[in-house]
């Protein structure tokens, strides 16, 4: 079970040292860093915060013993999974919400880069004129020549002149900058607009398992674009009330480019960010948002810690950049409910 970070109350797991199989050491949830060799264990026992515990069972041992998670449903148990022989096609992902700044692009490098980790081939595709994504990797839009949006207007343009390769094995990226911005004006001319980004995506299928699109905070055509070459959506929501207002908008809009441009899109999952066990209001919000959405809501909660700024800055991902925090392990098993989630299908 994920702990968010900064809890009050003093969590621990069990965590054996490395070379010592019969020692058993405790260590603090706090820890961002934990000693070399160990690794926070989403999976393994621990004490519960009581009064978060009383919210989701009756006691502490019943929770435990159920495995409830943070979302107060019964947290299964996502397996790493195995090595893939053959890559593609490709599985599109449109990570998407009309509001900023609910963890959209810190979802979408991280999702990327854990399920790089697992093997998997990963495009991540920069589709906001802010270009967060690109310098959440460490590039500087602005020194950009071929961007995305070059993909998108100029003929014969190939996908391999725009992309570029990232830190993280496996993945790369098509960046983006503000000229985007003038495509969402030029597209309203041109035949089929809204499949312009699932035409120039096409070629790219058969080369990746994964391509996760990083949506712009709005609803206007170049979201319209992303829904319409995406398979599965999935929506970052913070734990606060404002964010939560916004998702039956969304939902509306998903469901509108399944009736009348892609048949094949399908609400994957609703992920919890920035999320507090401190809060009412954060508990609050989640429970509220799985009884609108139930089994659309991912079991993965993503809580609140300092090291997702300080990866932007890094422009590396959380899994290179802090491998062993609760946030990388947060990401980590997000990426493995996703895997579940498509093999169970």
């Amino acid at each position: 079970m994920l702990e968010p970070v900064g809890s009050v109350a003093v969590r621990t797991f069990e965590a054996r040292r490395a070379g010592a199989p019969g020692e058993v050491r405790s260590l603090s949830v706090y820890d961002e860093e934990l000693p070399d060799g160990q690794f926070y264990d989403p999976d393994a026992e621990y004490e519960p915060d009581p009064e978060y515990a009383a919210t989701l069972a009756p006691d502490a041992a019943r929770q435990r013993r159920e495995r409830v998670g943070p979302t107060g449903r019964p947290l299964p148990y996502f397996p790493i999974p195995g090595p893939l022989n053959e890559h593609g096609p490709a599985q599109i992902v449109a990570m998407c919400n009309q509001k900023g700044g609910v963890g959209k692009t810190t979802s979408t490098i991280n999702l990327g880069a854990a399920l790089a980790e697992y093997g998997r081939r990963v495009l991540l595709v920069d589709f906001d004129p802010q270009g967060a994504l690109s310098v959440g990797l460490g590039v500087n839009p602005m020194e950009l020549d071929l961007t995305v949006y070059n993909l998108l207007m100029e003929r014969g343009m190939a996908a391999d002149e725009v992309l570029l390769k990232t830190a993280v094995p496996g993945m790369d990226l098509l960046p983006s900058n503000i000229d985007l911005s003038a495509a969402e004006v030029q597209l309203v001319s041109e035949v089929a607009r809204e499949s312009t980004l699932q035409r120039a995506l096409k070629p790219l299928l058969p080369d990746y398992d994964y391509i996760i699109i990083d949506c712009q905070p709005s609803l206007g055509l170049l979201t319209v674009n992303a829904l319409t070459a995406a398979h599965r959506v999935i929506v970052p929501l913070e734990c606060e009330f404002f964010a939560l207002r916004g998702v039956a908008l969304l939902t509306e809009t998903i469901e509108k480019v399944r009736e009348r441009l892609n048949s094949e899109l399908q609400l994957d999952g609703i992920l919890a960010t920035m999320y507090d066990s401190r809060t009412v209001h954060s508990r609050e919000v989640l429970a509220r948002v799985v009884e609108a959405f139930d089994d659309h809501v991912y079991h993965t909660v993503i809580g609140r810690t300092v090291r997702f700024p300080e990866t932007t800055v890094a422009g590396e991902p959380i899994t290179t950049y802090a491998s062993n925090s609760v946030g990388a392990a947060a990401y980590r098993q997000l990426a493995r409910e996703v895997l579940a989630r498509c093999h169970a299908e």
